[in-house]
């Protein structure tokens, strides 16, 4: 099964010399968001596992403010035993769909890719206001929402996992 962990560069940084990823919350193509995206197809589904990666990112930013402001999810594949269901969705929200927990930790060496934003200024400008405005959206305000939304307006792109190093340097 392929799932999509959310990280920063810093949480990267850290990671790659040991090559290991102390992250247990990803995301996957689950019956949930399968449901709701109403799609037989198989790449769809997962682009929108990225793309709820990506959004989880930014909540990783908002506490993380020393993180250089990109979205980072890196693509693992896994057993499909190591992946449960996120405890406590059984209601979820748009945002939350395909949230599952690893049982352990993400080995880089089988990551299929590591996809980020690209180091543009205007990019990284809208996804800090982003990571600024997370919580307020998560409440409900709509003009924080739209600014979260803003950050989405970037594709994330595609790093294969050598090129990690000059990713977070």
């Amino acid at each position: 099964m392929r799932v999509y962990v959310p990280t920063t560069l810093n949480d990267l940084a850290v990671a790659h010399p040991e090559g290991v990823l102390e992250q247990s919350v990803a995301y996957a193509v689950t019956p949930a968001l399968r449901e709701w995206y109403v799609s037989d197809d198989l790449e769809e589904l997962e682009y929108a596992a990225l793309n709820r990666a990506a959004l989880s990112s930014v909540r990783l930013l908002a506490a993380d403010p020393k993180a250089p402001r990109r979205r980072v999810v890196v693509a693992v594949e896994v057993a499909d035993s190591a992946v449960t269901p996120f405890p406590g969705d059984e209601y979820q929200d748009q945002a939350s769909l395909g949230r599952v927990v690893l049982a352990g930790p993400v080995r880089l060496a089988k990551a299929a890719a590591v996809h980020a934003d690209d180091a543009d200024p205007d990019v990284e400008a809208d996804v800090a206001a982003a990571a600024d405005a997370i919580v307020a959206a998560d409440r409900g305000d709509q003009d924080a929402q739209f600014t979260v939304d803003g950050a989405e307006d970037h594709e994330l792109l595609w790093f294969a996992t050598q090129e990690i190093p000059g990713l977070i340097a």
